[in-house]
């Protein structure tokens, strides 16, 4: 079984809601990336998110873009975190999740892409700009081999919409809570857990909600109304802040344990 089904079949078993911690692989360096990990899985994440850097990442706000740039700057390549995640796993078995353009997996080529991403450990894909119904291309070797795609769904997606990607989504439906960018902030949970609960009705498989999710008080209430709570922009703004001073896994990992600990149940 896909670790992400394992592990969101024990929350569910636990009665709690997976917390999934995105990072923007080498930012400031892969060594350090792999650092986070293992200190994200200690504070409580349940899923690893790591994205990977392009120049020109169009579902990302400020935050995430300059941390691409910072991935770039570090010589971060695609073939460099599938041998990154392929060294994590000596240490763990955390669930991990790539997003990535479909540029940089075109470029090396869709069956070999999958090849290699699940020889090397990774659970499931993002690719924000390939919708479920252009996904032809990565289907049939991701599914043969046991990879996850993962779609996603926002505020505006028809019913019809929200039936077909439920229906083609693996390990998690990501739902974006906000019509904008990454960064941007969460005001209306009340919405959210009403679409979440829209898109339950089509399917079995966790939905987590992703975009604006900042602080744990906002983790906290959006656990309440879905299956996984996706954080990104507010652990990436910390990396950046923390990168050249010594600090960074200390106050990273602190960050996350904030908002575990505010998703546990009362």
């Amino acid at each position: 079984m896909n670790r992400l089904d394992q592990t969101f079949s024990r929350l569910k078993t636990a009665g709690q809601q997976a917390l999934i911690t995105y990072l923007m692989a080498g930012d400031p360096s892969l060594q350090e990336t792999e650092q986070l990990v293992l200190e994200l899985e200690r504070a409580g994440a349940d899923v690893i998110e790591l994205g990977v850097p392009f120049s020109y990442p169009i579902a990302d706000g400020p935050v995430i873009q300059k941390a691409a740039e910072r991935g770039l700057q570090s010589g971060t390549s695609l073939r460099k975190i599938l041998e990154s995640v392929r060294h994590l796993r000596i240490s763990t078995q955390i669930p991990i999740v790539l997003m990535a353009y479909y540029n940089n997996i075109h470029a090396l080529g869709e069956a070999e892409f999958c090849r290699l991403a699940v020889e090397a450990g990774v659970d499931g894909l993002i690719v924000p700009d390939m919708p479920a119904d252009e996904a032809g291309p990565l289907r049939g070797p991701a599914d043969a081999l046991g990879l996850h795609l993962i779609f996603l769904l926002a505020p505006t997606s028809t019913a019809s919409r929200r039936a077909y990607v439920a229906k083609e989504s693996g390990g998690f439906v990501y739902y974006v809570s906000i019509t904008g960018i990454t960064g941007a902030k969460l005001h209306d949970v009340a919405s959210v857990g009403e679409n979440v609960a829209k898109i339950r009705k089509y399917t079995k498989t966790p939905v987590a909600v992703g975009f604006g999710v900042a602080t744990p008080e906002d983790a906290a209430r959006v656990a309440q109304v879905a299956d996984g709570v996706i954080v990104g922009s507010a652990i990436v703004r910390r990396v950046g802040a923390h990168g050249q001073d010594g600090r960074l896994v200390e106050e990273v990992g602190a960050f996350v344990r904030s908002l575990k600990e505010a998703m546990q149940p009362v």
